[in-house]
Parts: C-alpha cells; sequence; structure tokens
C-alpha cells in the first residue's frame, strides 16, 4: 500500500489555503488519504499577548522581518527529532524535506518536483514581509526555493504551487496515466522530454467560423501523432 505523502505549511494566514486545497485533484486525494495537507498557524507559537510574528531589522531599513522564535517552535512541533538549537539533525532527513519559500532560493520547476516525490514528509515555511530572519535558512531549513525572478506578497502561493505540482505526480491521482506521461515538461517519456504539450480541441468542430484542425478529425492516429509532434512549442 502506497504511503500518505504528507505536506505541512507554516503560515500566519491559514485561511488562505482553505478554498484551494477542497477543491477538485487536491480533495480527492486527501480524501483518498493520497497526501495529507496539515497547515500550522506561526501565530499559535509565539509568547505574547500580541502573537507578533515580525520585527524591526537589525542595521536598520524598510519593513519589517520575521523572527526566527515562533517559526523555530512550529518546526520543532512537527519535527521533534530533527530540530534543534544546533540546527537540523540527520534523523528522519531522508524521509522529510524543510524548505523556506523565498526570493532566494533556486527556481522551482518539474525536475526539482519529481526530486521532492521521493521525500515522505514536506515542511513549506511560507515567508513574509522583507524576509526571515537568515539564521532560519542558515540553521533550520534544508533549502530555499523561489517561483522565479519576481516578488510576491508571502510564501503561501508558492507553497500551493509546489503541494499542486508534487501531488499530481503522486501514482494514482490522476485517473489516465496517460496524462501524466504527455504533460509539458514531463520526463516519463524520453521523447517527450522538456516539451510544451501539442495544441488540444474539443467539440464544437466550428465555432462561429473558428474550426477544429481537419488531421484531428481524420481518425489516422498515425497522423495524428506526427501532427501534435510537429505542434510542439
Amino acid at each position: 500500500m502506497t504511503k500518505t505523502m504528507t505536506f505541512d505549511l507554516l503560515t500566519i494566514f491559514p485561511k488562505i489555503f482553505d478554498s484551494y486545497f477542497q477543491e477538485s485533484i487536491l480533495r480527492r486525494a486527501q480524501k483518498e488519504k493520497q497526501i495529507q495537507i496539515n497547515v500550522h498557524n506561526i501565530r499559535d507559537y509565539t509568547q505574547d499577548k500580541h502573537k507578533t510574528t515580525d520585527d524591526l531589522p537589525y542595521g536598520g531599513g524598510p519593513g519589517m522581518v520575521m523572527t526566527l522564535p515562533p517559526i523555530y517552535r512550529t518546526l520543532k512541533s512537527i519535527l521533534p527529532k530533527r530540530v534543534g538549537f544546533k540546527g537540523l539533525k540527520p534523523e528522519q532527513k531522508n524521509k522529510s524535506r524543510v524548505i523556506l519559500l523565498s526570493t532566494r532560493g533556486k527556481t522551482f520547476n518539474q525536475k526539482k518536483a519529481e526530486e521532492l516525490l521521493r521525500f515522505e514528509r514536506l515542511i513549506l515555511v511560507c515567508g513574509r514581509y522583507e524576509g526571515v530572519d537568515q539564521r532560519l535558512a542558515d540553521h533550520f531549513v534544508d533549502e530555499e526555493i523561489s517561483m522565479g525572478r519576481f516578488v510576491l506578497t508571502g510564501g503561501e502561493l508558492p507553497a500551493m504551487v509546489i503541494v499542486d505540482a508534487i501531488t499530481r505526480l503522486i501514482p494514482g491521482v490522476l485517473g489516465n496515466i496517460e496524462s501524466l506521461r504527455e504533460e509539458s515538461f514531463s520526463k516519463t517519456s524520453p521523447k517527450l522530454k522538456s516539451q510544451i504539450e501539442y495544441p488540444q480541441y474539443t467539440r464544437p468542430r466550428d465555432f462561429h467560423g473558428l474550426k477544429v484542425p481537419r488531421v484531428l478529425l481524420s481518425g489516422d492516429h498515425q497522423t495524428i501523432q506526427e501532427w501534435r509532434q510537429k505542434n510542439r512549442k
């Protein structure tokens, strides 16, 4: 029996995830216990009445920086054997991966999604404000990941992208294995490696003069495959 893959998301805005994770493939994957998504509110691990998670940066500068202590305590509650004051310990290192979503990280892509699929548990820390205390990245995470060379308000959207991209790679999540094999950037078929999908059409055949390419209506599978390969980007 395939083990459930667990995603732990650390955030100060837990309600952001409610809608997306309760729809479509992700909803079904959770219902069928193929994945488990745990959302952790970092504010629950603060120790002051205002539930403070940010402070002014040392050395001056604009904005605020997320503080380390509440994030550390959240990680400690999830991975008590791996997280300590001396950083990450090797216990269960091959089973879990702690990731900080930040603009400083390496760009996420399909190859990285496939690499992360081998872990049983992924812990995604969603940064906010001007960033997170650097000691978190230096001592308490395995790697930093970015969505690209642009700035987002926080790490919640990147976290959802990562969960989505990895979940669809889990055997059994997609009903038709051919859908996965022919997806853009898929490595499951050498012929399709790093290629964009071909154009897709469905009914009606003619929409106000905009017609489906005749070759797709021919029933000639070899000719159709040749057309599709030719029209990949």
